[in-house]
């Protein structure tokens, strides 16, 4: 990304235009016609993503803008569904920071694809799970929320460029707990990370913990007073910056590559201590037919795919599973489905069979 000089670009092109014109009309010559510029790319469109921490009112997001503006990176555009939630400094306060939520909400009931559809981001900013942690949710569980909204990331966009935070501390008088919750929780956003990451769609995570004091920066143990939001924004700062300087596709790639629209649905099968048969219905929901199809799977409470059938099978150092169709079950007309089963392992306390399911249909070729 180039960066914008701060100085009027109008006036300085209209000056060096003015003084082309009187050095070239006495020499007979002028401009040729239908001269046109070049053509500008659209700004970088960045979507902070979170709860209360981002948007109620969020203000890093205003000191992140403006430190932005200041250093240069001017053709940039905040983007959410949600306007601005106050600060008291003019910024582009659009953001996706909806209080209250919890990340595996958003997960479980697919709130996000339709904020991801009416926004369309290059590049999305995420800290996501304080009221999870808050409310118990087992680190797995957050995890397997933060893979599948990148897997719908990646379905909104394939080259989506994620910047995820390991949570700032939190320490309310009310939950004994959190404070320990969320060192442990942070402690496995790396591993998940490079494990998500692709070189297409890069996942990249930025420290917020370290340094930041719920005494200091917050004013009840959670929320980030001006302190706190400053030291947000310098964190959040050189790890967005390195992603605009290394430039971001704005071009949905090859039409062969593009997702389709399709939904994975998962079914238990039969259970035994120690394991479980599941079943995963992938459905083409897009108008087209769709050579091919790749779905995810992230078993609940430590389970882990042990065979498949119907399907290729890929898994994480955390777990996750990718599965791609057979060569006889990719092709799905509209509305067709195609279902692969497999067998999984699960610790002895795991209970009830569990998984987070998602899937992309691949578009057939121009």
């Amino acid at each position: 990304m180039h960066r914008t000089p701060h100085s009027s670009p109008h006036l300085r092109v209209l000056s060096v235009l003015g003084l082309l014109a009187a050095l070239l009309l006495p020499l007979g010559m002028g401009f040729a016609p239908g001269a046109t510029a070049a053509p500008t790319a659209d700004p970088v469109r960045i979507m902070p993503l979170g709860d209360s921490i981002t948007g109620s009112p969020g203000c890093w997001r205003a000191a992140l803008w403006n430190r932005l503006q200041n250093s240069g990176y001017t053709d940039i555009d905040f983007v959410g569904t949600l306007p601005p939630q106050g600060c008291g400094q003019a910024h582009d306060g659009d953001n996706e920071g909806h209080g209250g939520e919890l990340v595996t909400n958003v997960a479980d009931h697919n709130l996000l694809p339709g904020r991801l559809a009416s926004t369309r981001p290059d590049i999305v900013v995420m800290h996501f799970g304080t009221n999870d942690v808050w409310s118990s949710v087992a680190p797995e569980r957050i995890l397997a929320a933060y893979t599948k909204l990148v897997a719908q990331m990646r379905a909104s966009n394939p080259d989506m460029r994620i910047l995820v935070a390991q949570l700032i501390p939190m320490n309310p008088g009310s939950c004994a707990g959190c404070a320990q919750r969320v060192v442990d929780f942070n402690a496995r956003i790396p591993g998940w990370a490079r494990a998500t990451g692709t070189d297409r769609s890069p996942v990249t995570v930025v420290d917020q913990w370290t340094g930041f004091s719920t005494a200091t920066d917050t004013y009840d143990g959670v929320h980030p007073n001006a302190s706190g939001d400053g030291k947000i924004a310098a964190r959040w700062f050189p790890a967005l910056s390195a992603v605009l300087d290394a430039g971001v596709p704005q071009d949905p790639g090859d039409p062969g590559e593009d997702p389709v629209a399709c939904t994975a649905r998962f079914r238990a099968v039969s259970s035994w201590q120690g394991g479980y048969q599941g079943e995963v219905t992938v459905t083409n929901t897009s108008a087209s037919a769709v050579p091919g199809w790749t779905a995810t799977v992230v078993p609940a409470n430590g389970a882990r795919l042990a065979q498949l059938w119907n399907g290729s099978l890929t898994t994480a150092a955390d777990g996750t599973a990718t599965v791609r169709n057979a060569a006889w079950n990719g092709t799905l007309a509209p509305g067709a489905s195609a279902t692969f089963g497999f067998v999984a392992t699960a610790p002895a306390t795991a209970g009830s069979p569990a998984a987070t399911v998602t899937c992309t249909g691949t578009a057939p070729a121009a």
